[in-house]
């Protein structure tokens, strides 16, 4: 052992901070000493509201998970804690079985970015930690015991097995019948598993983009590259859609049966809509067709992370049947128990990638329509997103700063025709303009990088809109 060191002392040193979900840093910040800290003060933390005694630890496919995994684990045994090592697994599979369990759970990724760096997420027993949970964490007065005895990850697979149970029991046979579909499985952490469940819901399932390298895949920014991939696989294999996720397995990426990407959000809309849901929880960047759509009897708007969206579930659950959040990103939460085809589907409140697949497919398949059919139904509103990379947060919260000091030197700097008739600082700043284009500029809560997202009323011209902001802030910040 090695003297004592306290939590807060080791996190408030270290570079690895919570962002819009989990702890984020570069792979070699992640020290015996910051994992220890963060396992520590999470399980002190656990320990004092709940009556748990294993930990339940999972990993993506970076390079670097398995290392981090090591130091964690033993890093939870060193504080009583025993553990169960589920290997490479999607974030949902992990979180459905510790709270199926009522046991808390650690999951080793960084999502989408890229390689170099990784993460913690973190869930109690009852579900992702709260903003709450993340001060206590980072303010904890706990001693970190480091330990020198090596721990062995014993792979356990009951968490995969209760994820694919989860898909390939609720729904039936033909849920997917006659569908077509090419999974584009590159390093996702769920890539094992993806093409069993469709195949188990009726559909036919190529696989393709196996990667041993990891590949950081971001479902708000596709690379031109997947674009381009995307078009030439759905014309060589004749698919109806493409199902593929970030490197976690919890944000889904869906393309329609030309190949095109659909936003995270309309994915979202379309989910709910099938499942036939009464309450949103989204946050402020999302598509105002969720509003137009009139499909919901409340739509509550949060900041960006699905710690905010899921805290909204308690209050809409008060007065609605049933709930549901979804991010820009995809990623969709069930906020609770709703059914389907007369089937209980149990809520699962942190992102998920396979549900809102299946959901879109299966409405497709029910309305005897391509992917495409159920997008162009919904009210005209497009969206584009992309990031200027390695831009400190400071700076870009400076010039956001500046922005809402003065707004029309704002409209001149960024190019924009229109002046703005409407302000929201709920996260970051979204602009509406004068001919009801939105533009949106946001520090990454997990990067140093700039999002931008906009919103017009068709899509080329949402293109235009973003590739136009993002040339000015390229020239104003960068250059």
């Amino acid at each position: 052992m090695t003297d004592m060191l306290i939590c807060k002392d080791v996190l408030s040193n270290s570079d690895v901070k919570f962002g819009t979900s989990g702890a984020r840093g570069l792979v070699e910040d992640f020290t015996p000493e910051v994992c220890a800290a963060f396992v520590s003060a999470f399980l002190t933390r656990i320990s004092k509201c709940f009556a748990s005694d294993t930990l339940f630890l999972g990993i993506d496919n970076r390079p670097s998970s398995p290392i981090i995994a090591k130091l964690c684990a033993s890093a939870a045994i060193a504080v009583g804690y025993k553990v169960r090592y589920f290997g490479v697994l999607p974030t949902p599979a992990l979180a459905l079985y510790a709270l199926a369990n009522k046991q808390p759970s650690i999951m080793v990724t960084g999502s989408h970015i890229p390689f170099d760096r990784n993460g913690l997420k973190f869930y109690t027993p009852e579900g992702e930690i709260t903003k709450q949970d993340e001060q206590e964490i980072v303010t904890s007065t706990e001693n970190v015991v480091l330990s020198n005895s090596p721990f062995l990850l014993n792979l356990d697979c009951a968490a995969i097995e209760a994820y694919k149970a989860r898909y390939c029991t609720l729904f039936g046979r033909d849920t997917l019948r006659n569908k077509r579909i090419g999974v584009y499985e590159h390093s996702s952490a769920g890539r094992d598993i993806f093409r069993g469940i469709l195949e188990s819901l009726g559909a036919d399932v190529i696989s393709f983009g196996r990667s041993d390298e990891f590949v950081p895949i971001d479902t708000e920014a596709v690379s031109d590259e997947d674009k381009e991939r995307a078009k030439a696989w759905v014309n060589e294999f004749k698919l109806d859609a493409i199902f593929s996720t970030d490197g976690d397995g919890d944000r889904p990426l869906i393309a329609d049966e030309h190949g095109n990407w659909l936003r995270g959000d309309i994915v979202g809309l379309l989910t709910c809509m099938e499942l036939g849901i009464e309450s949103v929880a989204t946050p402020v960047s999302c598509n105002s067709a969720i509003e137009s759509s009139g499909e919901f009897k409340e739509v509550s708007r949060t900041r960006i992370g699905s710690p905010y969206v899921i805290a909204e579930f308690p209050t809409l659950a008060t007065k609605y049947n049933t709930t549901a959040g979804f991010e820009a990103n995809g990623g969709f939460m069930l906020g609770s128990t709703c059914q389907y085809n007369g089937a209980d589907v149990a809520p699962l409140p942190t992102r998920d990638a396979m549900l809102p697949f299946i959901m879109i497919m299966a409405r497709s398949v029910n309305k005897s329509c391509t992917v495409s059919a159920l997008s162009e139904s919904l009210p005209s509103r497009f969206t584009d997103s992309d990031r200027l990379k390695n831009m400190p947060t400071e700076k870009s919260k400076d010039f956001i700063a500046h922005g809402v000091a003065n707004t029309s030197l704002l409209v001149k700097k960024l190019g924009l025709a229109n002046h703005i008739v409407a302000l929201n600082q709920v996260d970051g700043l979204r602009m509406t303009l004068s001919n009801d284009d939105i533009v949106h500029l946001r520090p990454s809560g997990n990067a140093p990088e700039m999002r931008v997202y906009v919103e017009s009323g068709g899509q080329d011209s949402a293109k235009q809109l973003l590739d136009l902001v993002l040339s000015k802030l390229q020239k104003i910040l960068v250059s």
